[in-house]
C-alpha cells in the first residue's frame, strides 16, 4: 500500500500569519525524502491554505506523484488542466467547513462530473472521485470512467465505538472489493491516523491511502522527516 501526504495544513499554518513560511512546498520535498508515495493538495476556491503558487511549484517539483484534490467549479478545473497534475481527486466543497464532510454525491451530479471528468482525461489527467462507502456511488463512478476512486473513512475514523468502527471497516472493506471488481484503483483517505490505519494493511484492494493531519501533528513533536517515515513504516507494515 502507498502512502500519500496531504501538506494543506502546512499552508494552514503559514496562512494564519500571512507570511511566507511554513513553506508547503518545502514540507513536500522533505516528504518525499523521507519516503513519502506521494503528494497532496487541495487548491479550494477561497484560497484558504493551499494556493495557485503552491501547485505551480508542487507541480514544477514533485517528484513522486501530485494528486490535486479539487471541486468542480469551472475556475478550479480550468487551473488544474494547466497544471496537469498526476492525478485530480474531485470532491466536494463547502466555504463553511473546516475539512471536507463527506464524500461526492456521484448519482446526483452525474452528467456535471461527466463533462469534468471528459475535460480533465483530455487533457490527460487520471481522475479520481471521493466516495462514502456505498456501492450505488462507486457503481456510478465506474460508469463514468474514471480511473480511481478514493473512499471516505471519515465515518469510520470518528467512530465513537469499537464495533462501529468495525462495521464502518467492513463497508470500506466491500466498498474496496466492489471497485476493484469494477476495474477502479481504489484508494482511501480522510482522518486516518498512526492507530486505525493499522487495519487497513489487511484490505489488499486498497492501493493508496492519504493522509496529513496526523502526520503534520506528529511532526510538531518529532519533526517532518520522521512523522512521514513513520507513517511509511506502519502503512507498508516494515
Amino acid at each position: 500500500m502507498r502512502l500519500c501526504v496531504n501538506i494543506d495544513h502546512v499552508a494552514t499554518l503559514r496562512q494564519a500569519r500571512g507570511e511566507l513560511e511554513p513553506d508547503p512546498v518545502t514540507a513536500a520535498m522533505i516528504c518525499e525524502l523521507a519516503g513519502a508515495d506521494g503528494i497532496v493538495c487541495h487548491l479550494r476556491e477561497d484560497r484558504r491554505h493551499i494556493n495557485d503558487r503552491d501547485v505551480h511549484l508542487l507541480r514544477e517539483l514533485v517528484k513522486t506523484k501530485l494528486d490535486l484534490e479539487m471541486s468542480i467549479e469551472p475556475q478550479i478545473v480550468s487551473i488544474a488542466c494547466k497544471v496537469r497534475p498526476d492525478l485530480s481527486t474531485l470532491v466536494p466543497e463547502r466555504r463553511q467547513e473546516l475539512t471536507t464532510e463527506g464524500g461526492l454525491d456521484v448519482i446526483g451530479n452525474f452528467e456535471r462530473l461527466k463533462n469534468v471528468i471528459r475535460e480533465l482525461q483530455s487533457n490527460k489527467i487520471e481522475v479520481s472521485l471521493f466516495v462514502d462507502p456505498v456501492k450505488e456511488q462507486i457503481q456510478a463512478a465506474a460508469d463514468l470512467g474514471v480511473e480511481f476512486v478514493e473512499i471516505h473513512t471519515g465515518f469510520y475514523a470518528n467512530a465513537v465505538s469499537e464495533e462501529e468502527a468495525k462495521e464502518e471497516l467492513e463497508k470500506i472493506k466491500e466498498s474496496a472489493i466492489l471497485g476493484r471488481k469494477l476495474g477502479l484503483g481504489v484508494n482511501a483517505g480522510h482522518g486516518l491516523n498512526y492507530l486505525n490505519i493499522i487495519p487497513f494493511r489487511e484490505i489488499k484492494e486498497i492501493e493508496e491511502v492519504s493522509i496529513g493531519h496526523a502526520i503534520i501533528s506528529r511532526a510538531v513533536f518529532v519533526g517532518l522527516f520522521n512523522a512521514v517515515q513513520e507513517m511509511v513504516k506502519i502503512v507498508k507494515g516494515i
